[in-house]
Formats: C-alpha cells, structure tokens, sequence
C-alpha cells in the first residue's frame, strides 16, 4: 500500500478541491500535486512504512542472534529442540502483525515456558522414564514451581508493554494518510466554487487584471470552501498528542528495541536459572506429581547421546553475542517521527492562512474586495462549520456537516483512545492485521503501567479483564450521478483546479 502522506498547503488543497469524478481535469490536477509535493512536508517524513518494517527487523534479528548464541552455548541439546524457539518467534510476529485475535500473549508465553519446562526436567532427568499424564502434571505447577525465577513474569511485562506500544504506534502512522486520503474525496460546494471565480477572475472582467484579492476576503472564502475539513483540527491535534504521547514511552520504559534486542540473554538467564535449582525442581514435582518410575539404561545412553546434553548447561559467554538491529536505532527513528508529527499540528485549521499567503494575495487597501478595488470591511469569519453562519463571501449550510469528514473525526477518536490505552501498556482490541483470516474481533490484557515512570523491570503489575470493543465501522453511502452531476462535478474541479493554479503558481517558482 503506498502510505504517502503529503502534508504540502498546496498539495492537500488539490486534493480536497479536485472531485475524484473530474478525469477531465487530472493533467492539470496532477501538475498541481507534483509542485505541491515539493513544498512543505510530507509523511514519507513519517515513514510508516519505514517505522513497521524497523519492527519487523528487530524481531528477525532478535531470532537470529538466539539461534546463534544458542548453538554456541548449549550445541545439539538447543538444535534438537530448536522447534520450540522457532514457534516462540513466530507467534511473536504474529502478534506484532496481527494482534490478540490471533495470539494471547500471555497464554503463548505460558505454553513457552510449560514446553521448555517438560522437555529441560526430562533432560536433567534421564535416569527417570515419564509419561504423557506426568509431564501435564508437571506443566500445570509451572507457576508454583518458579523453575526460571523472575524471568518469564518480567519478560511477560516488557514484551506486552513493547508489543502493544509498537504495534499502536505503526497503526496510528498507517490512519494519517487513510484519513487524508478519505477527506480527499470531499468535492468543494457550487457556491465556493462560484466565491472562488468571483475572487480571482471578475477583475479581469473589470479590466484590472493586475489587482489582487485582498487578504481578508481570501480568508473568508477560504474558510467558507474549508469549514468541514477545519473541524478536523480538535481530534487531528488530539491524536497527534497522543501520538507523540506513545513515542516518549516507545523511547523510555516501552522500548522494543531495548526489550528485543537482549531477549536471548533473558531466556539464557532462564535456562541457567533452571539448572542451578534442577535438583530442588525435580524434588518438588517428586513430592507433588508422585515418584517416576527408573528408565532402563539403554534409554538412559541413548537420551544422553541424542541431546548432547552432559548433565550441565556451558556456561554463557558474552564475548560471542551477535549483532542486532542493521543500521539504525530505535531513539533515532521516534526522534526524527516526533519531530514530524509535531509540524503535522493544526493543520487543517490553518489551511486557508496558508493559502491566503504570497505575491497573488496583498494585505494592501487598494485591493480586490469582491466588488470593486477598495478595503475590505466584512468581518474575518472564525475556523469550522459553525462559524460559517453569517459568512459574507460564501454560502455555507452549516446544518449539514459533511458525512465523510464526520466519519474520519470519529475514527481519530477511536484511535486516540487506542493511543492512549498502550501509553497506559494495554491494548484495547485493535482489529486484525494482515495474517488474521477468521475477521473475529480481539481482546488483550495489558500491563497496567499507569505510573509515569514506569519502569521496564518494575513489579508494577495489574491484571486487567478483557474489555470487548466492537470498533466502529462508518459507511458513507454515495448516491449515483446522472450525467448532468458528473458534468457539474467536472467544472466544479476544473474551477478549482484553476484557483489552485492561480494562487499558488508563485509558491513553487
């Protein structure tokens, strides 16, 4: 998908003025955008896709580098249950991809730690033959056991917290260009069309070709042909907070990197904690589980030979950890998309001053002021809809507030709340990603961090029930044109093409 987001003042007023209906017009249009892009800035400076692939990497490299160490470190008893560590990742990256409708965090990462369990007691455990029904009985006192330590409630909280964070993050860069995209097709009104052609062209009419518009009166029809998408700028600003909210966490305690990256030595951590205290474990499920029955020696050899395992785990050397994460670190990737996002604020507020602006336009007197070359006396209407009601310049219903628009306001909410849900460590359903096919909704159990300091490795721990969100889905039903409608559609956008033209050449000579 291209996720293109082109914040350029000229670009974005194309947009929102060019009807999609008008291929008469998409030769101009088109040259309007191409200068538009080079103005301004645009969100391939917010590199969504860049953000998500950054991801994707440190996961790749998180597997890698274990595989890695782990071969060195433990040899043919990691490679001959390597399966378990391959499925840990891919279910990792499925959640990443696609949430807790396809993946229960939790519930994946207790069967981690319940599996590496069963087959490391049997390991230090040769001697002893075990059946199906006693390796479940030793799977279900994981949690009383403790054979890890702290480290799988620990990594249960930096994962959940990190996954969550990164995931809303990317999913809050990827809903920019969807909203700009969905105002895009918002055609402009028969009656700032008209404002539009009055403002520049009557002077030619006059013979006065060198007059300019006065700066005020642009304002006015700016703000009248703009009202709908202003109403955007509460819950854009909002959503941009929390944005840039979620990015100090992504850079302090909600680190994916910092949480990925070593996630290796955490597991190692684990598996050393299990070999110091085997002896202690393996009593404790002797006394809860029953005493197994002697296996007899040619298993005894033949378990010892397959697993390459001789009683006692190498140590960890970290002189032999690989590299991870090619090429760039997170800090610098959510520094320079917080400084993108913050230029993103109240934008679409300040369109039309930025619109109303360069040599085509003059704060003078002698100026155009709609009907002759005088000052412009109306008063300069405010931002948004409602502020359009006594507009001099331009007819606005402000009863009926445009649908898509209405629709792409209620969609920032929505995710604003996601936003600030992961700011908070919990995910609150995000709909599926990519690799989910069953559509069914999700729900996901957070971390609770709601301290403001909220350390990585802190105990703060609240267990959160699932909280069923139904996201809300707007459909915008669009009536069919007649020909005479597409007509009007053309020349309306064919007018507005030309206003952009007029206004706005001056800003990319």
């Amino acid at each position: 998908m291209n996720t293109m987001l082109v914040f350029s003042t000229v670009y974005t007023l194309a947009l929102l003025f060019v009807s999609t209906k008008a291929e008469p017009n998409s030769k101009s249009c088109n040259e309007v955008r191409a200068a538009y892009s080079s103005k301004g800035f645009n969100v391939n400076d917010v590199p969504n896709k860049g953000v998500h692939e950054f991801f994707r990497e440190l996961l790749d490299n998180a597997e890698h580098a274990l595989n890695d160490m782990f071969v060195r470190t433990y040899g043919l008893m990691y490679v001959h249950n390597a399966e378990l560590f391959k499925h840990f990742f891919q279910e990792l990256k499925r959640y990443y991809v696609s949430g807790s409708g396809a993946v229960n965090l939790d519930s994946m990462l207790s069967d981690f730690w319940e599996d590496l369990l069963e087959r490391m007691f049997q390991l230090v455990n040769v001697q002893y033959e075990f059946s199906d029904a006693y390796m479940e009985c030793v799977s279900r006192h994981t949690e009383q056991l403790k054979p890890f330590g702290d480290v799988p409630r620990k990594l249960r909280l930096q994962l959940t917290r990190a996954f969550v964070a990164a995931r809303t993050f990317t999913r809050g860069l990827a809903l920019m260009p969807e909203v700009v995209n969905k105002v895009s097709t918002v055609s402009a009104s028969p009656s700032c069309v008209r404002a539009a052609m009055k403002m520049l062209y009557c002077p030619y009419c006059k013979g006065q070709v060198a007059l300019k518009p006065c700066q005020n009166y642009c304002l006015n029809v700016m703000r009248g042909c703009l009202a709908n998408q202003a109403d955007l700028d509460t819950e854009w600003n909002n959503f941009l907070d929390a944005m840039l909210s979620l990015a100090e966490r992504l850079e302090g305690p909600f680190n994916f990197e910092s949480v990925m990256d070593p996630i290796d030595v955490k597991i190692s951590e684990a598996i050393m904690n299990m070999q110091e205290n085997s002896m202690q474990v393996s009593q404790k499920v002797f006394q809860g589980c029953g005493q197994p029955k002697p296996g007899n020696g040619f298993r005894s050899r033949r378990s010892v030979k397959e697993t390459g395992f001789t009683g006692r785990f190498r140590p960890y050397s970290p002189d032999a950890r690989p590299t991870t994460a090619a090429g760039t670190s997170l800090d610098r990737l959510t520094t320079d998309v917080k400084k993108r996002l913050k230029h993103a604020k109240q934008f679409w507020s300040t369109l039309p001053e930025s619109v109303c602006a360069g040599e085509r336009i003059t704060s003078r007197d002698d100026c155009w002021n709609g009907t002759a070359k005088s000052r412009y006396e109306s008063v300069v209407m405010g931002n948004g809809l409602a502020n359009q009601v006594s507009n001099p310049d331009v007819e606005v219903d402000i009863t009926k507030p445009d649908v898509v628009i209405r629709s792409q306001i209620a969609v920032l909410k929505e995710m604003t709340s996601w936003l600030k849900a992961a700011h908070s460590g919990n995910d609150i359903s995000i709909d599926q990603g990519e690799d989910d096919e069953d559509g069914s909704g999700g729900q996901e159990s957070g971390s609770g961090c709601d301290s403001p300091s909220c350390e990585a490795d802190g105990d703060i721990y609240f267990s959160i029930p699932p909280t069923p969100i139904n996201p809300r889905v707007f459909k915008v039903v669009h009536q069919e044109t007649t020909g005479g409608d597409r007509m009007a559609h053309g020349s309306m956008a064919l007018a507005l093409c030309g206003l952009t033209l007029a206004l706005l050449a001056p800003h990319w000579r």
